[in-house]
């Protein structure tokens, strides 16, 4: 983006998401290079001109903030989606970021790897685990919860060898695997219980931070495993009856919340994102100083 004249003395560009200002081309000695001000001036902060940066860097840090949510919402489903979809979006700076280097699945297992490109023909650009650049071209792909990756510490060690960094949480992403040896009754986890909050308002907030939803004495979280919804639910103290808070117990149900299910029927990736949230919860507690213990 070019720079933009505010008044005679000062131009304005928007620079790595922020406005900043140089001295003007009028206003600059012969043979100088312009230095860029550190903050803006106040004789221009009003200005129109600075005043519209600001609102399109506002949209733009909405926009990556979108983009990355819808990726990760994919990942999270293991949604397939069309390669002709991201052959659309790949050339809007914010999609690229978010989409490049996330692990894709094509018509096989075979055919995954990290997603480097997507061009207007549908035609997708990975590289395999052999460090291999293939293209693939099928009618849709999978971007998978990382639960889901039988070859993830593979997958880890290369992109750290690589140097590559996802703009979503993917290969990265906390999992947890079921157990093999649950008792068919349990319909509960206490792993993560107890997590001491000072206040209801204090565990409320941390819920909603993590972007889970607080629903009565519950956090929630709506996930989608293989066409089906789950519901997880870590319990929370009432707050009308105590002054701190604490977390109960982990818990799935069907979709609509009343039914609870056994721990056996808790799809793979509905339990890693139930984990997920209650160890993200048992994380923010609040943790005694040596004089109050």
């Amino acid at each position: 983006m070019g720079w933009l004249a505010a008044g005679d003395t000062y131009e304005v560009a928007l620079v790595d998401g922020r406005v900043v200002a140089r001295s003007a081309a009028a206003g600059a000695p012969a043979g100088q290079e312009r230095k860029q001000v550190r903050s803006l001036p106040a004789e221009i902060r009003d200005r129109p001109e600075v005043i519209e940066l600001q609102r399109f860097a506002e949209w733009l840090d909405r926009h990556a903030a979108e983009c990355a949510a819808q990726v990760t919402t994919w990942m999270v489903s293991s949604l397939p989606v069309p390669t002709g979809l991201l052959a659309r979006v790949w050339p809007d700076e914010a999609w690229q970021a978010a989409l490049r280097d996330v692990v894709v699945v094509a018509d096989g297992p075979d055919e995954t790897g990290f997603l480097r490109d997507a061009d207007e023909s549908g035609v997708l650009r990975v590289v395999n685990l052999d460090g291999e650049t293939v293209r693939l071209t099928p009618r849709t792909v999978t971007l998978p919860h990382p639960v889901l990756l039988p070859d993830l510490e593979e997958l880890r060690t290369f992109a750290a060898e690589s140097g590559m960094v996802q703009g979503v949480e993917q290969i990265h992403r906390a999992t947890w695997h079921k157990p093999a040896d649950l008792e068919g009754t349990a319909d509960a986890v206490r792993e993560f219980a107890g997590a001491e909050y000072r206040s209801w308002f204090h565990l409320s907030a941390r819920a909603t931070s993590l972007g889970y939803t607080v629903s009565g004495s519950s956090v929630i979280d709506r996930i989608r495993d293989a066409g089906r919804i789950f519901t997880a639910s870590v319990g929370m103290s009432d707050p009308y009856t105590e002054e701190q808070a604490w977390t109960g117990g982990l818990t799935w149900s069907d979709e609509d919340g009343y039914r609870t299910l056994p721990l056996t029927e808790v799809g793979p990736v509905a339990w890693s994102e139930g984990m997920r949230m209650a160890a993200a919860l048992h994380a923010g507690r609040t943790v005694p100083t040596d004089g109050e213990r």
